[in-house]
C-alpha cells in the first residue's frame, strides 16, 4: 500500500535545521589521539621552527605545503595545534595522492618543535582495463535486463594522477561494447604561484546502437532498430575554470559545448526525446558551483560535511535548441561518534524551471546519484527531486595485511580492509509535471526504503556495499553496489 505524499519541506527544514545547528559543533580532533603517544610533557603553547616532508618522491613539496594550515615562526596554542595537525593530515590525504600520511610533532625545547610529514606515494600512472556495466546499477541489469552480457562495457582507460608532481591529472579512456566511446580529460588544480586558480578540460564522444528511450511503468524502455544501427551520436567538450580561496571552499566555472544526433526511427519511437524540430541537439551551457568539503575521506567519509550548490543555464547566445534552467543542492552531515561509530545523513535536491525537458537530461530517482534503497530496479523522472538518505554505521573489521613478502612494491605491498555493518533509511519524492499516467505508481508518491548492509572499504578506498532493502510498495531484495551511498 503506497503512503500519500507527505509534507516533504518538513522533512528539508528539519535536515537544514540540524545540518546548520551542527555544522561547526564538531572538531576534527574529536576521538583521534592518533598524535598523542609521540607527545609527552606537552607544552602549554609552541613555535614551530621546520617542517621536514619525506616519502614525496614525485610529489612537489608545495603541493603538500598548500593544505597546511599552520606557518612557522608563530606562537600556537598547543591543543589547538593538535586539533590543525589532524585537520591537516585529513586534507593532504584527500589530495588522493597517498596511500598514508602521518604528521608528528617534534619537541626541540621548551616551546619549540619540528614537523614531521611522512607519505607514501600511490601508483600514479594506472592502466586499466575497462569492463563495466552500461546499465544505471548491478540490480537493474541482474534482474532487468536478464544478466545480458552485450550490455557490457569494455575497453582501456589510462590515468595519470600526478602528471608533473602537482597533483595534474590526465586520463584517456578508449571504450566499446554496449557504448563505443573516446574521452580525453586533463586538469591543472593549480596554474598560479598562490595556488589559488586551476583549469581543466574534457573532451568525450560516444555512440550507441540502443538507447533508453522514455520510461514505462517506472522502468526504462530501450530501442534497437532493426538493422541494428548506430541510433545516437554525441560530442561534448568543456572548460573549467577553479577558485579556491581557502582550504574548504571551491567555486567552479564550466562552459561547455553538447551535440547530439539521432536516428529518425528514435523520433518515430518517442518524438519528444530531442523537443527540436530536428533529429540534432546543439547548445552551449554554462555552470556555477559552490562546494564547501570538508569530509575526512572524500571516498567513504566518517565525519565532516558537504555542502554544493550548483546552477546551469542551457542555451547561451543561441536559445532555439534548448533554453532550460537547473539547480541543484546537495547537503551532506557526517557525525563521527566514535572509532567504531559513525551516522551519515544527507539530502539532494533538483529543480527544472521548466515542465519539459529533452530525455537527454532526464533526472530523478533511480538515476545515479539520486536512488532510494530499496527501489534501485526502478526510475522515477520528473522535475523535481527530493532525496533524504541516512546510514548509522558499526566498524567490525580493521585491518592491514602485509603483503610486502609477496610484493615489494610500496604502494600495493599493505593491502587495507575494513568492514561496516549499516542501518540504512532513505526516503524521497519526485515531483513530475507531466503526470504521465504510465509512471503513476511511484511519481508524485511518498517513497520509502530501508534495511541492513555491509560495506566493504579496501584497497585504494574501493567501496562495495552488500545491502537488503526493503520499499514501502511491500518489496524485500538483495542489492550489490560499488560505491558509497553519499
Amino acid at each position: 500500500m503506497l503512503i500519500k505524499k507527505p509534507n516533504i519541506l518538513y522533512f528539508s527544514l528539519l535536515f537544514f535545521a540540524l545540518y546548520l545547528e551542527s555544522g561547526n559543533s564538531i572538531s576534527y580532533a574529536q576521538n583521534d589521539n592518533s598524535l598523542a603517544p609521540a607527545i609527552s610533557n606537552a607544552p602549554d603553547s609552541v613555535v614551530i621552527n621546520n617542517i621536514f616532508i619525506v616519502g614525496n618522491v614525485k610529489t612537489k613539496k608545495s603541493v603538500i605545503l598548500r593544505e597546511l594550515d599552520f606557518i612557522t615562526n608563530y606562537n600556537y596554542d598547543w591543543n589547538t595545534f593538535l586539533e590543525i595537525l589532524i585537520a591537516d593530515q585529513k586534507k593532504i590525504y584527500n589530495l588522493r595522492l597517498f596511500t598514508s600520511v602521518e604528521i608528528t610533532p617534534l619537541i626541540t625545547g621548551d616551546n619549540e618543535a619540528e614537523i614531521l610529514i611522512t607519505v607514501k606515494e600511490r601508483w600514479y600512472i594506472v592502466p586499466q582495463i575497462i569492463f563495466q556495466l552500461a546499465d544505471r546499477n548491478f540490480a537493474e541489469w541482474w534482474t532487468n535486463q536478464n544478466r545480458d552480457f552485450s550490455r557490457v562495457n569494455y575497453g582501456l582507460r589510462l590515468s595519470h594522477s600526478n602528471v608533473g608532481g602537482r597533483n595534474e591529472k590526465m586520463k584517456f579512456a578508449g571504450q566499446l561494447g554496449f557504448t563505443k566511446a573516446l574521452d580525453l580529460q586533463y586538469s591543472k588544480p593549480y596554474i598560479d604561484k598562490n595556488q589559488k586558480h586551476g583549469l581543466a578540460a574534457q573532451i568525450t564522444y560516444k555512440e550507441n546502437k540502443t538507447i533508453p528511450i522514455k520510461s514505462e511503468y517506472n522502468k526504462q524502455v530501450f530501442y534497437t532498430n532493426e538493422y541494428e544501427e548506430i541510433i545516437k551520436k554525441s560530442f561534448s567538450a568543456a572548460l573549467k575554470y577553479t577558485f579556491r580561496r581557502s582550504y574548504y571552499n571551491y567555486h567552479f566555472l564550466t562552459v561547455g559545448y553538447s551535440g547530439t544526433w539521432v536516428s529518425d526511427d528514435v523520433l518515430i519511437e518517442n518524438p519528444d526525446y530531442l523537443e527540436t524540430d530536428s533529429n540534432k541537439l546543439r547548445y552551449l551551457y554554462t555552470t556555477y558551483t559552490f562546494r564547501h568539503d570538508r569530509r575526512d575521506n572524500v571516498s567513504y567519509p566518517t565525519g565532516g560535511e558537504l555542502l554544493q550548490v550548483s546552477i546551469t543555464k542551457y542555451g547561451i547566445v543561441y536559445t532555439k535548441d534548448l533554453n532550460e534552467v537547473e539547480v541543484n543542492l546537495t547537503a551532506n552531515k557526517y557525525f563521527h561518534i566514535s572509532d567504531k561509530f559513525h551516522f551519515n545523513t544527507g539530502l539532494t535536491a533538483n529543480w527544472f524551471l521548466s515542465t519539459n525537458q529533452p530525455y537527454t537530461l532526464v533526472r530523478g530517482i533511480g538515476y545515479s546519484p539520486n536512488f532510494v534503497r530499496g527501489y534501485e530496479l526502478y526510475v522515477v523522472e520528473g522535475q523535481q527531486l527530493y532525496v533524504h538518505k541516512n546510514s548509522f554505521r558499526w566498524k567490525f573489521v580493521d585491518w592491514k595485511i602485509d603483503i610486502s613478502n609477496l610484493i615489494k612494491l610500496e604502494q600495493f605491498n599493505t593491502v587495507p580492509i575494513r568492514l561496516y555493518l549499516s542501518a540504512n533509511f532513505d526516503h524521497g519524492y519526485v515531483k513530475d509535471r507531466n503526470n504521465i499516467p504510465e509512471n503513476a505508481r511511484l511519481s508524485n508518491k511518498y517513497l520509502m526504503g530501508y534495511g541492513l548492509g555491509v560495506d566493504l572499504v579496501g584497497f585504494y578506498d574501493s567501496v562495495f556495499r552488500f545491502e537488503y532493502s526493503l520499499n514501502n510498495s511491500s518489496e524485500g531484495k538483495f542489492f550489490f553496489n560499488f560505491s558509497a551511498p553519499f
